[in-house]
This record gives structure tokens, C-alpha cells and sequence, in this order.
């Protein structure tokens, strides 16, 4: 097998920092209508390996695209009239459920902390503005819908151009999937050969990795959220299903979905219920969630492939939001898994480089046998190295 090029070994690279450089600045330039087509992009990358499989199971590409579209957009509009409704009516009991919060707070978490931990805490702990603030925004989000239809004079072009684009999506989704074979064809004819075997190595790579995290880690995410939503609903809490969203929602990273779970929902069932019994059936539902996550959830929807570390996932969403808003968080991750692999291949090309000395490193068995040596040895304690060496003939005898 022949070696791949380095495309970074001639005075060419800085031509192609400059490309980079261009591109970025370009995209920086159009993210306000570049927001339908880079979520088209997405949803036609998730949904092509289905359409794969419908193809080579000897059916048209244009039938596995229909079935697939019809799919994703029947998912997509279940999803939104079942969880709007859901999440309103959750966060409006979380509205009414906050005057209580604040009467638990101070007539029984209160004395009881300062009892238990000899504290003074009841002139710092004032529920009651906080309450109101909150009552008093979500009173004026429920005019949203109004204030923007009373604006249309003002702003008509801005909720058009909304519209417009949201109506894009799915046009463009279906081109992007049907098509998809095309568009990767004729970026690869682009690509200048000396560089075209790295980059579809590198970008083989990517997709694994973006695939592994989206894939994997997302549907375990959502399968938690019903797990605990329901458990919580089934325990008998107010707020347990928006609770539960959140912690499977907040579950990319490790324990922390459990661990905010956990938090709110005996909080939640202390002011509701405030007995043991409660308490119990929650820490159970957080159990059997984490049970079935270490042991089912994980080993058969992620398994062994490679995902995105939760700290790069959660500095590349922040991060993209604040430079590109949106459309950055949409290409947060996939440039987030795009820069980990090159970031590997640049690990790879420094450790066999004459910068980092490899052409002069020990012999391996010399390093594991000096590592073996504890520290205060006497020289007849140190290993003796076999590397192969020839053999010497022995010293001819003192005459």
C-alpha cells in the first residue's frame, strides 16, 4: 500500500491557510441565510445511511429517499405537537408550583438548616422576588404570539423571511438526500489529488466520530428522558416530565443528567409530598435510568464507537453560538469532530517527527526495564536488558 502525501510539506500550505481563512470569513458573511441549508445538510447526512441500506436492498434511490423523508418528517411533526403542548403545560405548572417552593423554602428547609447546622439564613433567603420576577416575565412570554402578529407592519419582512426559511428546510432536505452520492462525487473530483487520499481519510474519520456522538449519544439521551420523565410521571410528581427532559437532556455529560435529575426531582417531591416513601421511588427511577444506561443503553446504541468528549461538545456549541449565533451552534459539532481528527493526525505526525526526537528515543525494552527499576535500587537489583545483541566472546584469561 502506498503512502499517503503529506500535503503540508511544500511552500503550498500557507496557499491553503489562506483558502481556510477565506472560507471562514465567507461563511461568517452569508450565516444569515445559510441557516436552512447547513440544517438540510444535516438531516440529509443523518437520513442517507438509511437510504443506503433501502437502495441496496435492490429498491430506487428515489424511493428510499421518499420513504426516508416521509419518515423524518413524520417523526419531526409528531415530535413538535406532542412536546410544545407538553412543555407548556409543564413550565406553566412550574409557574404556579414556585409560590409553594418559596413557602417549603422558608418554613421548612430554612429552620430546619439552621437548626441542624446552628446557621442564620432567614434574612438572606427571600423567595418571594425571585417568584414574582419569574411570574411576572412568563406572564408577558404568553403575549409573545400576540405582540409579534400586532407588529407584522414593522417587522413583516423579518417573520417572511422566517417563514421562508423554515419552509426551505424540507425542500432542501429532500435535493440534499437525493442527491447526496452526486454532491460527495463532485467534491471529491475537486479535491487537488496529492491531498485527495488524506482528506478522505481524515474526513472517514470525522464522520465516525460525529457519527458515534450523534448517533449514539443523542438517542440515549432521548431514551433517559423518557425513562426518567415517565418514572417521575409514574411516581406521582407535578413536574416530573419536564424534569426528566431535562436530565436526559443534560446526560452527554457524565452524571450530570443524574446528578440535576436527582437534585430537582427530591426537591420537587419534597415540596409536593414530603415523605419517605416519594423520596425512595425517586432515587429508584434515577437507579433503574443509570442502570440501564451502564448496562443496555450505551453498550448496544453507542458500543464501541468513538464519540466527542462532553467538554469539547459543550465548548464548541458555546463557542459557535457566540461567534456564528445559530448557524454555529448547527456546525458546532461537525467542525468540533473535524478538528479532533486533524488534531490526532497532527499528534500522529509530531511523535514520528526529528522535533520530537523519535529517531532518537531509547530502545523499548531498555525504557521498560529502567522503568522497573525502584527508585534507592543497588546496581546488582538492576534487570538485565536481552535486546538481541550479539554475543561477545569472554575476556581471555590474566595471564
Amino acid at each position: 500500500m502506498s503512502a499517503i502525501p503529506d500535503p503540508f510539506s511544500d511552500r503550498r500550505r500557507w496557499q491553503w491557510l489562506a483558502l481556510a481563512a477565506a472560507f471562514g470569513v465567507l461563511v461568517w458573511l452569508l450565516a444569515p441565510i445559510l441557516t436552512p441549508f447547513v440544517l438540510s445538510a444535516l438531516l440529509a447526512w443523518l437520513g442517507d445511511p438509511l437510504v443506503r441500506r433501502i437502495q441496496n436492498s435492490g429498491r430506487s434511490r428515489t424511493t428510499g429517499v421518499l420513504l426516508v423523508f416521509t419518515l423524518m418528517t413524520s417523526v419531526i411533526v409528531l415530535a413538535v405537537l406532542l412536546l410544545i403542548p407538553l412543555i407548556e403545560n409543564q413550565i406553566g405548572k412550574l409557574i404556579d408550583w414556585l409560590p409553594r417552593f418559596g413557602a417549603w423554602l422558608t418554613g421548612t428547609a430554612v429552620p430546619w438548616a439552621e437548626q441542624r447546622f446552628n446557621l442564620e439564613l432567614a434574612g438572606y433567603v427571600d423567595p418571594s422576588q425571585l417568584i414574582e420576577l419569574l411570574k411576572k416575565h412568563w406572564q408577558e412570554a404568553g403575549g409573545i404570539a400576540a405582540n409579534i402578529f400586532g407588529g407584522v407592519s414593522k417587522s413583516g419582512l423579518a417573520i417572511l423571511g422566517w417563514i421562508a426559511n423554515l419552509a426551505l428546510i424540507p425542500v432542501v432536505t429532500f435535493y440534499f438526500l437525493r442527491d447526496w452520492p452526486v454532491m460527495m462525487a463532485r467534491i471529491r473530483e475537486l479535491l487537488p489529488r496529492p491531498v485527495e487520499p488524506l482528506v478522505l481519510k481524515l474526513a472517514g474519520e470525522s464522520d465516525q466520530v460525529l457519527g458515534g456522538f450523534l448517533r449514539g449519544q443523542i438517542s440515549v439521551m432521548i431514551a433517559l428522558g423518557v425513562i426518567y420523565g415517565t418514572g417521575l410521571w409514574l411516581v406521582g410528581l407535578d413536574l416530573g416530565i419536564l424534569i426528566g427532559l431535562v436530565a436526559g437532556l443534560v446526560s452527554f455529560v457524565p452524571y450530570l443528567g443524574a446528578a440535576v435529575g436527582i437534585g430537582a426531582a427530591v426537591i420537587a417531591s419534597l415540596v409536593q409530598h414530603g415523605d419517605w416513601m416519594h423520596l425512595l421511588l425517586v432515587v429508584a427511577v434515577f437507579g433503574v435510568g443509570q442502570t440501564l444506561e451502564s448496562f443496555v443503553l450505551t453498550p448496544w446504541l453507542v458500543g464501541d464507537r468513538i464519540g466527542l468528549h462532553p467538554v469539547a461538545v459543550i465548548f464548541a456549541i458555546m463557542a459557535g453560538g457566540q461567534l456564528f449565533g445559530f448557524l454555529g451552534v448547527l456546525l458546532a459539532l461537525p467542525v468540533a469532530a473535524v478538528v479532533m481528527v486533524v488534531l490526532r493526525y497532527a499528534h500522529a505526525r509530531y511523535t514520528h517527527s526529528k522535533l520530537y526526537g523519535a529517531d532518537d528515543a531509547v530502545p523499548a525494552t531498555v525504557a521498560a526495564a529502567a522503568a522497573a527499576v525502584p527508585v534507592g535500587a543497588e546496581p546488582e537489583d538492576f534487570p538485565v536488558v536481552d535486546d538481541d545483541l550479539p554475543p561477545t566472546d569472554p575476556m581471555p584469561p590474566h595471564p
